[in-house]
């Protein structure tokens, strides 16, 4: 019989050296490495994810789809979708401790499906890095007093006001200063004319610089690449001993957000308005007619995929770190949960400042509220500017944004060096530091058309094209995959090997959950994605037809390499076509548990 991967690597001098180094650390698994405890593992996970669209994307969400009746549908998908599929991808790894490539020895014509996660997760660091650098170039620009964007100063037009600017209609011409030249204006002449805020100026005219449109790309902002070489010199020290760098720094980086999230909640609450804001948000003005609208169940289905990170290889990576017996079905449940209830936590502190905006303005609320870039970069740091001691406030909002970031960028990084490392364990298991510092360095030179004048339009395009309706179907062929080829019940064995035997009510919501409701549902969100879709913008300024193509292309990218898997593996394999197929929809010999120890009966070369 063959001997597997692990007995062959196991034997060459370079991963010796590596073991010895784990083994010193106390690992159960000294060829890859363990978490050094449960904490380091759970604080990892609840750091990858828990992100910015916690922050900025669901607050606005639930303001949008009926306030606090939206977290009927948000709570019911993660139940039937969030956690069937955590859990699925964190067992998956566990069991067989390797990345989102080497789990397809399960089902090897899949093979492609993990190349599909590498590309989509180089594709999302690029981007993510950005915002991470637009969120550290905020930060350094609080520690002035009075904040940059306060006020209209020397970098604004004739257009930047703080409140609404009424010209007069004198022969044509619109008068703007009307009042100083003591011209009478008739109220009939009377014209409001279309102002922006200074955060808004700031943020277009000189944090981004931004041009008229993606045809013109322009130099590069260097403040911001600047600030974006930083964030990936931070990330590539983090990551450059692996986990057991990374797992001493999430101490600092998951908890430290909790902290100022709180502080700003607190602060907000006392803000003359909080109370409107927050009726807004999930307050007296919930609608729950709004549950008869299919479009909030499929806003609540994506923003549950979007903020658990399903399908992206980063559970997957990071529960291949876990010990063999690890009770991965708890941790799901408990990262699904405090990923939700963190959407829900921020969404106070959100809200409870942008209805002290909204008092400050005389604005109904629902005019102050936006989501995305225009909540973090323009509307909240334009609240903050007016509040007493607004530097400190402003420097604790982005540097929660930051570290959120940052935290985010960790595991992408490490699926990204895990499956290297998977693929070239003699070449590379002993530079591991060294393939994420080459790593860090190539997305940092990845990101720097992001960082020119056109910069803000490439990252809605990879944001909208790579890293929403493509995770649909990675996770669609996951289920295929791992549920209905490899087969539930022998995926239910493998898991009892690590957590014991499950009555069999737990194992029927499985059954149920990954054999049907999650992947209907999965198939019918992408679906009605596709039949929705509307061209992205930013604000009025739409993207050129080469732009749409090229973010079509983008994501074509990723998922191509499923199809092309499939094809390279019938290719490579032996025997009639239908021998090929069968063999290569059946386990390889090397998929099982790492560790000899941990093999049983099942997977002992006796039975295989």
């Amino acid at each position: 019989m063959e001997k597997t991967m692990s007995s062959n690597a196991s034997k060459d001098p370079a991963i010796l050296s590596a073991q010895e180094s784990h083994i010193n650390d106390g690992d159960e698994n000294h060829a890859r490495g363990n978490w050094t405890n449960k904490t380091e593992h759970m604080l990892s996970l609840v750091g990858f994810a828990i992100g910015l669209g916690n922050i900025w994307r669901f607050p606005y969400m639930a303001y949008k789809n009926g306030g606090g009746a939206f977290l009927i549908p948000y709570f019911l998908m993660l139940a039937l979708c969030g956690i069937p599929l955590f859990f699925l991808e964190s067992a998956v790894g566990q069991f067989c401790s390797q990345g989102p490539v080497n789990i397809w020895r399960a089902v090897p014509i899949f093979k492609g499906i993990g190349v599909s996660m590498a590309v989509a997760n180089i594709l999302f660091t690029i981007y993510y890095g950005v915002i991470v650098a637009y969120a550290l170039y905020y930060m350094f620009a609080s520690f002035q007093s009075p904040l940059p964007w306060s006020s209209c100063f020397s970098w604004a037009d004739s257009y930047c006001s703080s409140t609404p600017l009424v010209a007069c209609n004198v022969s044509g011409v619109l008068v703007t200063n009307w009042t100083q030249e003591n011209i009478t204006c008739p109220s009939s002449d009377k014209v409001t004319v279309s102002v922006e805020s200074p955060s808004e100026q700031y943020w277009d005219r000189v944090a981004l610089q931004r041009s008229s449109g993606l045809d013109e790309t322009g130099p590069i902002v260097w403040h911001l690449a600047l600030c974006l070489l930083l964030s990936s010199m931070i990330v590539a020290a983090v990551l450059f001993r692996g986990i057991k760098s990374s797992g001493k720094v999430v101490y600092f980086t998951t908890t430290l957000p909790y902290v100022i999230i709180f502080i700003l909640l607190i602060r907000g609450l006392t803000l003359e308005g909080a109370k409107d804001g927050l009726d807004f948000y999930i307050g007296s003005k919930s609608n729950f007619t709004k549950l008869t609208e299919a479009q909030v169940w499929k806003d609540a289905t994506t923003q549950t995929f979007y903020s658990l990170t399903i399908a992206m290889g980063g559970v997957t990576t990071l529960a291949s770190y876990s010990n063999f017996n690890n009770n991965m079905f708890m941790d799901s449940v408990i990262i699904c949960l405090l990923n939700h209830g963190t959407s829900v936590f921020a969404g106070f502190a959100i809200f409870s400042i942008l209805g002290h905006m909204s008092h400050i303005y005389g604005k109904p609320v629902e005019e102050v509220v936006t989501e995305g870039f225009g909540l973090a970069f323009i509307a909240y740091p334009d609240a903050l500017s007016n509040l007493p001691l607004s530097p400190l406030w402003s420097i604790l909002f982005f540097l929660m944004l930051f570290i959120v970031g940052l935290d985010s960028l960790f595991t992408p990084i490490e699926v990204i060096s895990t499956t290297l490392c998977d693929a070239f364990p003699k070449q590379l298991s002993h530079k591991r530091g060294y393939v994420s510092l080459c790593t860090c360095a190539i997305i940092f030179l990845l990101g720097l058309p992001c960082v020119t004048r056109a910069g803000i339009y490439w990252v809605i395009l990879i944001d909208q094209f790579a890293a929403t309706w493509v995770m649909l179907v990675v996770a669609i062929f996951e289920i295929i995959g791992f549920c209905y080829i490899y087969g539930v019940n022998r995926l239910i064995k493998d898991i009892e090997m690590m957590i014991g035997k499950k009555s069999a009510v737990f194992w029927w919501w499985g059954r149920a959950s990954w054999f049907f409701i999650t992947p209907a549902i999965t198939l019918g969100i992408f679906i009605w994605s596709l039949v929705s879709y509307v061209p992205p913008s930013y604000g009025e300024v739409l993207f050129p037809d080469w732009g749409l193509t090229l973010g079509w292309c983008t994501a074509a990218f990723i998922v191509i390499w499923i199809p092309v898997g499939m094809v390279y593996m019938l290719i490579k394999a032996e025997g009639s076509l239908w021998e090929r197929l069968k063999s290569l929809c059946s386990p390889s010999e090397d998929w099982h548990p790492f560790l000899d120890i941990h093999r049983g009966e099942r997977y002992s070369p006796m039975t295989n």
